[in-house]
């Protein structure tokens, strides 16, 4: 059963501290062996540069074994230890690491390992930076928290994506556009937060799951919010960035690109033209002034009545080399957004496609970018449906530097008041093989650069942070924050040692805990689809909020073009043979397979291709009734999700489990207002009967 601990005091009982609870372990014998060496840590003499590394450790070591750790600067005699320190600075740390096992760390890298000398133990947390140091330390407290093996261990690791981000989409005004956790955590009332605590709090469990760079404004940046580079606003936000700093994260911003116009007094944003040239290497040496390790900048533009190049009859190279060339001189980076489609477009005709715009607009541009920017991509061609393909770039542009964009934030997935845990979707996009340069070719290989041997690259998703107690809403949604980081660090983790790792570090160790909760996270995306979007058809929800179902209702829709429904069919044609010609966009090997219907994949069925509401499925029912039965199975799914959770009760913290209780009631309600709005729209567009009988309003 639930035990109450010293942390519950300081925030545990309430999600606050996410999966750096640090909660005591219930296993007494593996406390007791854990604490033989890690009651002692051994560390230079000069310990000022691992001070926050030796804090993390002593505080995670305090929480998980309840030890006092003593902290010396001389091996024990006879005693065994943790060995704490940075590589080649001279200290003892480095006698107990071997040279071929030196050159494998990267600078972001550590190792742990564990040894036997004499009747003592000797486990070692080494980086070959005070940056790798930090990971191998929250590294060595999540194997304790899962109550791994340590004797013995060789562990050495380096982070597969060079970039690691985080996207806020916070407002100056303390708003967050999509944001379903409370208000920002960095804004209120058009002023930088006081409240540097909760920010250094942030900072530690990012750094805790490898994130290095984090952008904590808005990608749509008004007016009023380009302010934020100027004079009025950059000594606080230099102060984020000290914090941040302390824990090996760079920070960002996003800029708006007219900005020369907007704050600079200058009647052109025109990227070609001298004096704006002159106008943001300007602004770069202020910045750089006060935040010599700033990331750089992060650019939506030319889309959705943002300002950019084409304005000036420019591409979005000529707007991205023009920032990049201010920056480069600092070691700066433009990251620049290819999320651009105009959304005014009359979508009726048969050729015009969203799905079309980012390809098109950026493969011309291949190779004509500097070193210094990177392109970053949504995961699909539309916009962070619940299913949708993976984005033709992806394996399509070769001689760009590319990050993968990902959402955290539940904006067409339940926005926090769902259970709908991402980790399976993303997994299935990083594993998804482009062919591009043959067989395994896929997303996490080629957005690590070493595919196509591009300088940079990694990984980017908008978060679902905001200043909540629990920091994202619904408590279970840290889940989703935990998840995204750890496929950013490896991408070859799986979804279910991801989920074991944060329900045992969030909750407990106790098996019933760990089963129950792990089966609710891994089956709930699939729960989500089934009760809302079939097969790849996607949005079908109310305007602007995209909250609740509407299946003509979204707002860049307005003829229903985006499922294409009438009373014989519903899909879109995207082939080449006979539709907009999307699926050509492709590698061949792709491209053959979404071309016929017969080899596309079933749940991209209707993305790809327009079909009758008879068409047999090879579960042998016909489409339409496999809209029916996928709504009410998802209704079943959500009351069993439910009841998971209820038998839970007793087994975690009374305020976490009467908040997740209330979110899944509220599912069980929405869920059934999905499946009935859904259901009716089709009976009443096709005529047709539920076989089974069921009634549809």
């Amino acid at each position: 059963m639930y035990k109450s601990n010293v942390n519950d005091e300081l925030y545990g009982a309430n999600g606050y501290n996410c999966w750096l609870g640090y909660h005591l372990l219930e296993n007494g014998e593996l406390r007791e062996n854990y604490s033989q060496w890690a009651s002692n840590i051994v560390i230079s003499k000069e310990p000022d540069e691992i001070k926050i590394a030796l804090s993390e450790l002593k505080s995670g070591i305090n929480g998980i074994l309840g030890v006092d750790a003593v902290v010396v600067t001389r091996e024990p005699e006879q005693s065994s230890c943790i060995a704490l320190g940075v590589l080649g600075r001279g200290q003892n740390i480095d006698s107990y690491v071997k040279y071929d096992e030196v050159v494998q760390i990267g600078n972001e890298g550590f190792i742990i390992k564990a040894f036997k000398t004499g009747n003592s133990e000797i486990v070692v947390v080494a980086g070959t930076t005070t940056k790798g140091l930090l990971y191998g330390v929250f590294s060595l407290l999540r194997l304790l928290q899962t109550e791994a093996t340590i004797s013995g261990i060789l562990k050495i690791e380096n982070p597969a994506n060079q970039l690691r981000i985080i996207n806020h989409w916070d407002n100056i005004d303390g708003s967050i556009e999509r944001g379903y956790a409370g208000k920002s955590i960095f804004f209120t009332d058009n002023k930088v937060t006081e409240d540097l605590g909760r920010i250094k709090d942030y900072a530690r469990l990012l750094c805790s799951v490898g994130i290095n760079s984090i952008v904590i404004n808005n990608v749509n940046v008004h007016k009023y919010e380009s302010m934020l580079i100027t004079d009025k606003y950059l000594n606080d936000v230099a102060s984020l960035a000290q914090i941040f700093r302390d824990y090996g994260i760079k920070l960002y911003l996003s800029a708006n690109f007219a900005s020369t116009i907007e704050i600079g007094g200058l009647a052109t944003a025109d990227p070609l033209d001298p004096q704006v040239r002159k106008w943001w290497k300007e602004k770069a040496d202020e910045i750089y002034s006060l935040i010599p390790d700033f990331g750089g900048f992060l650019i939506k533009a030319d889309s959705e009545f943002r300002p950019g190049p084409f304005t000036y009859g420019r591409t979005h190279a000529d707007g991205a080399n023009m920032l990049a060339e201010a920056l480069e001189p600092y070691g700066g980076l433009v990251i620049w957004r290819c999320f651009v489609y105009n959304c005014m477009q009359d979508w009726r005709d048969r050729i015009t496609d969203r799905a079309r715009a980012a390809y098109d607009n950026f493969m011309p541009l291949d190779g004509l970018f500097r070193e210094n920017v990177l392109l970053q991509i949504k995961n699909g061609p539309m916009d962070f449906q619940v299913r949708e393909p993976v984005s033709p770039l992806f394996g399509g542009l070769q001689k760009t530097n590319q990050l993968l964009e990902l959402q955290i934030t539940q904006e067409y997935t339940g926005q926090q008041k769902h259970l709908c845990y991402l980790v399976p979707m993303w997994k299935e996009i990083l594993d998804f093989d482009t062919m591009a340069k043959g067989r395994n070719t896929s997303v996490k290989k080629i957005i690590t650069g070493s595919v196509f041997n591009n300088k940079l690259g990694g990984m980017a998703a908008v978060t679902n942070i905001g200043n909540d107690l629990n920091w994202t809403g619904h408590q279970m949604a840290q889940s989703n924050t935990y998840g995204y980081a750890r496929l950013c660090w490896n991408p070859d983790l799986s979804a279910e040692k991801i989920t074991d790792e944060w329900v045992r570090m969030t909750y407990s160790n106790y098996e019933k805990v760990v089963n129950t909760v792990k089966e609710m996270l891994l089956g709930s995306w699939r729960t989500y689809e089934n009760y809302t979007s079939p097969l790849g058809i996607g949005w079908m929800v109310n305007p602007n909020h995209h909250y609740g179902p509407n299946v003509d209702g979204y707002e860049y829709d307005k003829w229903g073009t985006y499922h294409r429904a009438d009373h014989k069919g519903i899909g879109v044609d995207r082939t080449v043979k006979s539709g907009t010609g999307y699926a050509g966009q492709y590698h061949k090997d792709v491209a053959g397979i979404y071309e016929d219907m017969d080899k596309c994949p079933e749940e991209l069925l209707l993305f790809f291709h327009h079909m009758p509401y008879d068409y047999i499925l090879k579960s042998g029912e016909t489409l339409i009734q496999y809209i029916y039965n996928t709504h009410f199975k998802g209704v079943e799914e959500v009351e069993e999700l439910r009841n998971k959770w209820f038998s839970l009760k007793g087994w975690i913290s009374e305020e976490i489990f009467l908040h997740v209780l209330e979110r899944l009631d509220g599912q069980l309600e929405h869920s059934k207002e999905w499946r009935d709005v859904i259901n009716t729209y089709f009976y009443r567009k096709t005529g047709i009967s539920d076989e089974l009988g069921r009634k549809i309003y």
